[in-house]
């Protein structure tokens, strides 16, 4: 596995990563999420051997990274943020040179490249210059470089940025087959991302562990977790004291310009039913009703601002609504 243990990086009086520790398991597909600054990409340089941590260990199947860079870096993939490559070699020049680079030669080479270029459907633009790219396929580019010698170990900062939606769709499914038997770690910034590909998040800012677990752990997280929208057809006023009053329920919001209520119960608990009843007692006119799993993106924001912070954004959202 991957043991990160105590991983710090200061660029000066700066502290990039504090203290960060964790392991990854195969088979598991790691989401790395925090705020722009938050030291994820530096971590993910240092676990990869590209750039020297300041203090703390990164072990790869038990394999120091420090210690032994090249014999680590054998068995990782990495994809950097940008994709960055040899724009004007060809897709087809510059996975030889890497295929090369990785110690493949003959029959053995053509069929690793073959292969990567089929997985991340390249070969409409296997002739054709990186710098005349678009950026999606600049990226598909980028992911094959670090699929071509079969690693063990997947380290993707920002994997689906800049494709399409059925791009990305390919690219998650692609994710999701290759972590039956390997590590795979993603730094990104979609949180869709993480609920469609992640089986275990962490979220850090400013260099410091916040949160660590499933992604359905963290959603619940969230005060949306067992909310209920309800859209009505009805007088609003008397709607909102009668859901208000129920039993259970903690606070009710109402989003006028959508004629709609969220009904937030007390402690997370599952008050569906009640609603329900109490929906059919009164004969309202109902257009939809949805019960939410809870939201990434609201435990996202309250471990990753200030309260200061968290109030504006509040009240921004209200006004918006």
């Amino acid at each position: 596995m991957i043991r990160v243990e105590n991983l710090t990086k200061r660029f000066g009086d700066f502290v990039a990563v504090n203290e960060l520790s964790f392991n990854v398991a195969p088979g598991e597909v790691l989401g790395f999420l925090g705020p722009n600054g938050a030291g994820k990409s530096t971590t993910m340089k240092m676990i990869t051997g590209f750039l020297e941590a300041t203090s703390g260990s990164v072990s790869i199947f038990d394999v120091d990274v420090a210690q032994s860079p090249l014999e680590a870096q054998k068995m990782m993939g990495y994809l950097p943020e940008g994709a960055p490559a040899y724009g004007e070699m060809t897709v087809a020049a510059f996975l030889n040179f890497i295929a090369e680079v990785r110690g493949f030669k003959g029959a053995e080479k053509q069929q690793r490249i073959d292969k990567v270029v089929s997985e991340v459907q390249l070969g409409s633009v296997y002739k054709k210059r990186i710098e005349t790219l678009s950026k999606g396929f600049t990226r598909r580019v980028g992911l094959a470089q670090a699929l071509i010698h079969d690693p063990k170990v997947l380290i993707l900062d920002e994997p689906t940025d800049g494709l399409d939606p059925n791009q990305k769709h390919q690219v998650r499914q692609l994710i999701k087959g290759l972590a039956k038997d390997k590590i795979v770690i993603i730094s990104t910034h979609i949180l869709e991302e993480v609920s469609a590909v992640c089986s275990r998040a962490l979220i850090i800012s400013e260099g410091k562990l916040l949160l660590d677990g499933e992604p359905q752990q963290l959603e619940s997280q969230s005060r949306y977790h067992n909310a209920i929208q309800v859209d009505l057809e009805t007088e609003q006023a008397a709607a909102l004291a009668k859901l208000t009053a129920l039993a259970g329920v903690a606070s009710v919001e109402e989003i006028e310009s959508q004629r709609c209520f969220v009904i937030f119960p007390e402690g997370g608990k599952n008050i569906l039913p009640s609603v329900i009843r109490l929906l059919d007692e009164h004969q309202w006119s109902v257009t939809n009703v949805h019960l939410e799993k809870g939201r990434l993106d609201d435990v996202f924001r309250n471990v990753t601002l200030s309260s200061g912070e968290r109030v504006n954004t509040r009240l921004v959202e209200e006004k918006v609504a």
